[in-house]
């Protein structure tokens, strides 16, 4: 495993104030908080996808992440095409895409123009392409924030996947059920600041913090 993943003293620009933080190998992690508390600039500065205004982020030693965005991005080319372009990028056998779209149930789909998709299922081929990749750390920034019931269970059952094969979920959310779904524990992210770093289950129900526990009653305003 490549992790830890330490942060230190990193911050960005106004967003993300000071912080110093380490994720492990193991356990889910959950990063919680409401629009607009930093979260998904956190997810990216962790991905490597922005460079801290101050501090340092820095792994263990090199290894493979992979990161899902709230709204994927799909070339102009068939499911299974995007699938393969990944693996050609990560210089990996491209005949692994059929197998990839099997393990998220897009194979009846694999010549269906992606970008044709319903919202679900593109983003199934988004977790299809870091499936493909084996990353050691699968980084989910909101990943079923527009979509219905049933097509954030299939994501959901997909990142249960993930987590069984042994890859690290480092996932960020407001959704209080799905944190206690899918996570083992919770770091709570408000106005860009880390308050709170429990188990999901002891944040839930006894958070430290008045603005946890705000928020956990959902008094939070919304933050645009």
């Amino acid at each position: 495993m490549m992790l830890p993943l330490e942060l230190r003293a990193a911050s960005f620009r106004d967003i993300i104030k000071p912080l110093s933080l380490q994720i492990e190998a193991g356990p889910s992690t959950i990063i919680l908080g409401a629009n607009g508390a930093g979260k998904s600039v956190l997810m990216r500065l962790m991905h490597g996808l922005l460079a801290p205004s101050s501090g340092t982020i820095a792994w263990r030693r090199p290894g493979r992440h992979a990161m899902v965005f709230q709204r994927p991005v799909m070339l102009r080319c068939s499911a299974l095409a995007n699938v393969a372009y990944a693996l050609r990028v990560a210089g990996e056998d491209e005949t692994l895409a059929m197998g990839a779209l099997k393990e998220v149930g897009l194979a009846q789909l694999a010549d269906r123009p992606a970008r044709v998709l319903s919202g679900g299922e593109q983003q199934r081929l988004a977790l299809a392409r870091a499936w493909a990749l084996h990353p050691e750390v699968l980084f989910l920034d909101e990943p079923t924030a527009n979509l219905d019931p049933s097509a954030t269970r299939e994501i959901e059952t997909i990142i249960r996947a993930f987590d069984a094969a042994g890859t690290k979920i480092v996932m960020a959310t407001h959704n209080l059920g799905q944190a206690r779904r899918l996570g083992d524990e919770v770091i709570y992210l408000h106005q860009g600041r880390v308050l709170e770093r429990a188990s999901v289950d002891q944040f839930l129900s006894r958070p430290a913090s008045a603005e946890a526990a705000a928020f956990i009653k959902g008094e939070l305003p919304w933050v645009s």
